[in-house]
């Protein structure tokens, strides 16, 4: 298996793993989608995956539809997707991924868990070259497809792993060639189920079960803030955790 569909899968829904949650990123994903291409999934590639991902989580269809009109709304002033980078105990590499109408409000939030937690927050950039930014697609396999021909037309797109999971291709490539990859999968008649953007960590650092349960809290505490979308790290995953 490829290192993008292994560390997918280690941290798959694993902390913010409550509908309610997952509900809420999703919500504010598809806001910004219609707010930066329209509200006609046909028109709008992101849009549309974000559509069946959605579905596929059991979003609700009023959900959705709020979301939608969210971003159409006059009234509303679009989300800022910053990103913040610092270091947790033990020297721990933490990218914290938002989606924010307040900037001051999230900056200050984000400064305050790493500091409580014995992290410091760093300048903007200073981490982001210790992981390598992926898209991951999900896609239902079609009958009779051979995953190694696939992946061999694929890398033409942009793709660098095909894998397979539970009757799912997982799909993975660079995060500047996901429109590329999404177009050839869609006119090539696969079902697109989900599209996520990871950050695989270069090298990750071994970490004792002590350690581990601080750095736990601290990247708890980050996922658990309405802003935060994602949280990415360099701790060696627990096999435990893995199951």
């Amino acid at each position: 298996m490829g290192r993008a569909f292994e560390y997918r899968k280690a941290r798959k829904f694993k902390r913010w793993g409550n509908m309610a949650r997952v509900f809420t990123k999703l919500g504010k994903e598809i806001t910004m989608a219609v707010k930066a291409g329209g509200s006609d999934p046909e028109a709008n590639p992101r849009l549309r995956i974000l559509v069946q991902q959605a579905k596929k989580e059991n979003m609700p269809k009023e959900n959705v539809e709020r979301a939608i009109k969210k971003a159409t709304s006059k009234d509303f002033t679009d989300y800022k997707e910053m990103n913040y980078e610092g270091y947790g105990p033990y020297g721990i590499a933490v990218f914290v991924e938002t989606a924010t109408d307040n900037t001051t409000r999230t900056v200050a939030n984000v400064r305050s868990y790493f500091n409580k937690h014995g992290g410091s927050l760093g300048t903007s950039g200073s981490l982001e070259f210790l992981f390598e930014h992926k898209v991951v697609f999900r896609v239902v396999k079609k009958d009779g497809t051979s995953i190694e021909d696939l992946e061999l037309e694929l890398i033409d797109f942009g793709a660098d792993e095909v894998d397979e999971d539970e009757g799912e291709l997982v799909i993975s490539g660079e995060f500047s060639q996901n429109s590329a990859i999404q177009k050839y999968l869609e006119e090539n008649g696969y079902e697109i189920n989900s599209a996520e953007f990871i950050r695989i960590p270069g090298d990750v650092k071994e970490v004792t079960p002590e350690q581990r349960e601080l750095l736990n809290k601290l990247l708890d505490k980050l996922e658990e803030d309405e802003d935060v979308q994602n949280v990415f790290h360099n701790m060696k995953d627990d096999d435990a955790e893995e199951e």
